[in-house]
């Protein structure tokens, strides 16, 4: 049993700095733990740090391990971490020493099986439905003759071979292939970048806008065809100007873009057949549609032309139809001859009776004259009344003005001035005593600061040649001239190079070496 030492008595214990302490551990943890694969849920998780790190915590029924993943190896993950999400995470165990905590750094991230995989792609799916992304209203028609067609997928397959030859065999025109990855982390962004640069297109412009898009991609697993579940390429199908056509994988696959696209494909080739009639059909269908216009035209006519000879025959004759206007016209023109002439001489009977004469302009003219006097009349009285208005109140306000009145306002205004005055200088007299007062403190406290303080107490300066202060020994050789400054002036002095005595020290008991005083290694 070890027995507890006094504090004065050496120990044989090694002592460590915490940080190699810590070094140690790290180097420990990350030698035996180098290479794991963990399984765990994911906990508090709030997306990427502004750094574009991610941190978050890996737990279990009964325990729980910190995480974090680089920004380089963030951009590298196929799939991107969620709340809750059960997921095996592959990396190496490390130390941080600056909370004493043990933490995985994580390089690779996959679901933990393909349930796991169905019940993420429910829960987006799900998440993305309730903002109304496959919402039915936002479907729009495909055109029923497109004159382009923008196809979103890989151009080394053989699915662009399959729609290219089913689209020519059908109905031959211009088709615009924007390559993409379809496997593989990129996929989603990928497809969401030429689906927004497919809409991004100018009609018109020196490439042409597609009037619909299709989507397309082989057939494979859930893994294979996770690229095309990713949120991204739903927001941008869905948001999408030209119509678009899904078709990734085979009738049996289904993935979250087949919901917000317009309109979902079992296959590739399908697709094609979708998105372009059979032209020959259309031919026939023309021809024939042409034929039955021509023949039901020329029976048409037949039917319109016998009508109108029916028509004819019972219509009857010109004159006839003209007998009637002729008789009425000719009456009304003798009628108005007649109304014109007895016009004439009623205005002339009522012209002659008006009568003009100088005695009744004479009688007017005095009438207006007599209105323009009375007016000026009112005109001086309203006059004469203003001035005497202005006049009355100018005088009763010249009465409340008077020479007293200004003097009492005149000696107020100079008692005023004179407390102000005095004020003035007794609040000067204050600032310059506190000035002075703040001055002598100064002055004392420089002094006080001051090295002639410091010289006066015994101490001295040692100065060079050049008059630089010598701080240490070693600045000095043999044979050196040096001032040295005392207080009341500088002494000349040769520096002679030699250690200056030194006091004896008392004897005092050797100590002696123990094997406890060696320091061991920390393994």
């Amino acid at each position: 049993m070890n027995s507890i030492l006094p504090d004065n008595q050496p120990s044989n214990a090694s002592e460590f700095t915490v940080s190699e302490v810590s070094g140690a551990l790290k180097r420990v943890v990350e030698d035996a733990f180098g290479n794991v694969r963990i399984r765990g849920e994911i906990s508090g998780y709030r997306g990427q740090h502004s750094s574009g790190h991610a941190y978050f915590s890996l737990k279990d029924e009964r325990a729980r391990i910190e995480a974090v993943i680089w920004r380089g190896s963030f951009a590298r993950l196929k799939f991107k971490p969620e709340e809750g999400m059960e997921v095996i995470a592959t990396g190496k165990l490390t130390t941080y020493a600056g909370s004493s905590k043990y933490q995985i750094v994580i390089d690779r991230l996959e679901p933990a099986g393909a349930g796991a995989l169905m019940a993420l792609l429910e829960e987006r799916r799900k998440k993305l439905e309730a903002e109304g992304l496959f919402a039915a209203e936002r479907k729009r028609p495909l055109p029923f003759m497109p004159r382009v067609i923008g196809v979103i997928t890989s151009p080394t397959g053989a699915v662009i071979r399959d729609i290219i030859h089913r689209i020519t065999d059908r109905f031959p025109l211009h088709v615009i292939v924007w390559p993409v990855r379809v496997q593989g982390e990129t996929t989603g962004p990928e497809v969401a970048v030429a689906v927004e640069g497919f809409n991004a297109l100018q009609p018109g412009g020196v490439v042409a806008r597609p009037d619909l898009l299709i989507v397309a991609r082989g057939g494979g697993s859930l893994e294979d065809l996770w690229g095309f579940n990713d949120e991204v390429v739903v927001r941008a199908v869905a948001g999408s100007g030209i119509p678009v056509i899904s078709a990734v994988g085979h009738e049996t696959d289904w993935t979250l873009i087949d919901h917000a696209a317009d309109m979902r494909a079992p296959t590739p080739t399908g697709a094609a057949e979708l998105a372009v009639p059979v032209r020959a059909e259309l031919e026939a269908t023309v021809a024939s549609l042409g034929a039955r216009l021509q023949g039901a035209a020329s029976r048409a006519a037949d039917r319109r032309r016998q009508a109108v000879r029916a028509a004819a025959r019972a219509l009857p004759s010109v004159d006839s139809l003209l007998a009637m206007p002729r008789r009425r016209f000719d009456e009304a023109a003798s009628r108005l001859e007649r109304g014109l002439s007895e016009n004439t001489a009623r205005k002339r009977a009522r012209f002659g009776g008006l009568r003009l004469s100088p005695s009744m302009l004479t009688r007017r003219l005095g009438e207006e004259r007599r209105r323009a006097t009375q007016a000026r009349n009112r005109l001086v009285t309203s006059f004469r009344g203003l001035v005497g208005t202005a006049r009355s109140r100018f005088d009763r306000d010249a009465g409340r003005i008077s020479h007293v009145a200004l003097s009492q306002r005149l000696a107020l205004s100079s008692e005023k001035l004179g407390a102000l005055t005095q004020r003035g200088d007794r609040a000067e007299a204050t600032r310059l005593e506190r000035s002075r007062v703040r001055l002598g403190q100064s002055t004392r406290l420089l002094e006080t600061l001051s090295h002639r303080s410091v010289l006066e107490r015994g101490y001295a300066l040692v100065l060079d040649a050049d008059g630089g202060l010598v701080k240490r020994a070693a600045a000095l050789s043999k044979g050196d001239e040096v001032a040295i400054r005392f207080a009341d002036g500088d002494v000349g002095a040769l520096a002679t190079g030699g250690e200056p005595p030194k006091a004896k020290p008392k004897s005092q008991p050797a100590p002696q070496a123990k094997p406890s005083d060696v320091q061991g290694d920390l393994f």
